[in-house]
């Protein structure tokens, strides 16, 4: 609702370079998105500022660069634009843009929280459960991860995972563990692919299955994880020539569903 009515305020000839900077970041014509966002944003459009700072921060189109990036989402979030707040935060808790910040980085994702932001209540999750800004909170945490997640956001999912894991925060529960990471694994986690494919392979909470353990470590060795290679080269050798060559074809057929 907020966007319709910034959109409908604005004067036709505005709207329309809108129109045109947004279709040409789509379309990945980033010089275009330029021209047509850049004026915009400085005359206070929020939703051509948020472009700008994806852009920055992206390095799409324009030379990365965290400073302008945190500049651009600075000024959309002030005036309440969700997913600038959190990009904001996450800024703020990488030390993009500027010193590492976990006090700036906790303002801006309670007001994305608050919003809805599925991604700046996984990072609230983080924070809480190493206790980066101030002491460790699991009950907290889990309560921010169970927000995100429930949005199907697959960081706050493999983190909860890892909480039945280890038992902290969550009873401890491999089977729950497995259904948490299956979630964020089925989305492309690496993370989540590689915790999956431990536990199939060791049988913990799922029945040992090295054709699905096979499976994920591939898939993980295929987002680059060194870890995921690993793990499939050592469970391939307990493994028939039939067994492989069937992890292998549901490999080449997985496809990831969408992080909500």
């Amino acid at each position: 609702m907020r966007t319709i009515i910034l959109l409908v305020s604005l004067s036709l000839p505005a709207l329309a370079d809108l129109a045109a900077g947004r279709q040409a970041v789509e379309s990945g014509d980033y010089a275009t998105a330029l021209d047509e966002l850049l004026p915009l944003a400085r005359q206070g459009n929020v939703v051509a500022q948020l472009n700008l700072g994806i852009m920055y921060s992206h390095g799409e189109g324009v030379p990365r660069d965290y400073q302008k990036a945190m500049q651009w989402y600075r000024l959309a979030a002030s005036r309440g634009v969700a997913i600038a707040q959190a990009n904001l935060c996450t800024m703020y808790a990488q030390g993009l843009g500027g010193p590492q910040d976990y006090t700036q980085a906790v303002r801006w994702c309670r007001l994305a929280a608050d919003r809805g932001a599925a991604d700046a209540q996984a990072e609230l999750g983080i924070i809480d459960a190493q206790g980066l800004a101030g002491a460790r909170d699991y009950e907290k945490a889990v309560e921010w991860f169970r927000l995100a997640a429930d949005q199907g956001n697959s960081v706050a999912q493999v983190n909860l995972g890892r909480m039945h894991i280890q038992g902290i925060g969550l009873p401890l529960d491999y089977g729950e563990a497995a259904d948490w990471f299956r979630l964020a694994a089925d989305q492309g986690n690496a993370e989540a692919q590689l915790s999956l494919g431990i536990l199939y392979a060791q049988g913990t909470g799922v029945p040992r299955d090295y054709v699905q353990a096979y499976l994920w470590f591939n898939l993980a060795a295929g987002s680059g994880d060194s870890r995921g290679l690993r793990n499939r080269d050592i469970v391939a050798r307990k493994m028939t020539p039939d067994q492989i060559a069937e992890a292998q074809r549901l490999a080449r057929e997985f496809k990831p569903t969408v992080d909500r």
